[in-house]
């Protein structure tokens, strides 16, 4: 498909800077059967049903954005994506200006060496000393939030805790699982209540989410992959509730994507640990999810794509214009809608 039909005029004003407090406080566009409708989260367990199982994502963000020097030369590097115990994917900026071998210093006792580069400013960096990377990016490190908030204003302390979901407990994620920020211990109660069940994946999203689509096909398209882990218990248990009727509702793209990736043909979930680089376009077949809570996304996103392929391109199209027109706030810190086709 063009790349094209995914656009759509988005005001810069509706992209949240700053979350909604408290969390559960965000609005909630319902998207379902067709009709659309103004919700608030707290208005969530009231729209599910009894047995459905939302599958949510522990990942948990490493503060992956680093400031440092190779010589008198400013190099700034977004991990995203770990290669072994000290080697990470990271992204440059002014990666021209290091070679491999050279020694970047981020302070704080923390230097890494250029081991590998590639063309499109991604290198492989290895880090120095015997302290776990984790423990390094605590020292030098900052809270890697979304290009087009971090050109608005700079990241605070306020961050470390508002780019957390609660569910939060696996290192490794370089951008945070947004559609998750939004629960609360208040709604959580209320969806048990509901009789609601809940599970919860690992994918460590990866910097690679918030890259532009340069292409004019999506068929062209390279997606980068992300790690993740869907062990053999959960996956019965997801498996389990979807045979009694449940549906299963992904809260967060991330999620969906990796249920979908451990999918087989019978549209059974498979025990999964590993890389998953799935890029979903309208026309693709739907496995495993009935439905899903997302944020709102960018124009020309593969997000975009994805909920347009869940819901239909029309759909999507009509359901964000009823958004922008009624204030509905964008993105990581946005508010969220509930997609049921």
């Amino acid at each position: 498909m063009r790349v094209a039909d995914f656009d759509f005029d988005l005001p810069p004003e509706r992209i949240a800077l700053r979350p909604a407090r408290p969390r559960d406080s965000a609005r909630l566009l319902s998207v379902a059967g067709g009709e659309i409708s103004d919700r608030a989260m707290l208005d969530l367990p009231a729209l599910l049903e009894l047995g459905d199982v939302l599958v949510f994502n522990d990942t948990r963000v490493i503060p992956a954005q680093l400031e440092g020097r190779r010589g008198e030369a400013r190099i700034g590097a977004t991990l995203h994506k770990r290669e072994g115990p000290r080697e990470w994917q990271v992204f440059l900026r002014n990666a021209r200006r290091a070679r491999i071998g050279d020694v970047i210093d981020f302070g704080a006792g923390v230097a890494a060496s250029v081991a590998e580069k590639s063309g499109d400013g991604q290198v492989l960096l290895h880090f120095h000393g015997e302290d776990p990377v984790e423990l390094l990016l605590e020292r030098a490190g900052r809270m890697p939030l979304p290009p087009y908030i971090a050109a608005r204003r700079p990241t605070d302390a306020a961050d470390r805790d508002d780019y957390q979901t609660m569910f939060a407990t696996e290192d490794g994620a370089v951008a945070a699982p947004t559609a998750a920020l939004h629960f609360t211990e208040r709604l959580i109660a209320a969806l048990d209540e509901r009789g609601v069940k809940r599970e919860t994946l690992t994918l460590h999203v990866g910097a690679g989410t918030f890259l532009p689509v340069k292409v004019d096909d999506t068929a062209d398209h390279k997606m980068h992959s992300e790690w993740g882990r869907i062990d053999a218990a959960t996956a019965a248990r997801l498996n389990a509730a979807r045979a009694a009727g449940g549906r299963l509702i992904a809260v967060g793209t991330t999620s969906l994507r990796l249920l979908e990736s451990a999918a087989d043909d019978d549209d059974h979930i498979q025990p999964f640990e590993g890389d998953t680089a799935i890029f979903i376009t309208p026309g693709y077949r739907f496995k495993a999810v009935a439905g899903l809570v997302t944020n709102f996304h960018l124009p020309r996103s593969t997000l975009f794509m994805l909920v347009s392929a869940l819901m239909g391109l029309e759909l999507m199209k009509e359901a964000y214009a009823y958004a922008i027109e009624r204030g509905y706030r964008f993105y990581s810190y946005g508010d969220s809608s509930l997609l049921l086709p």
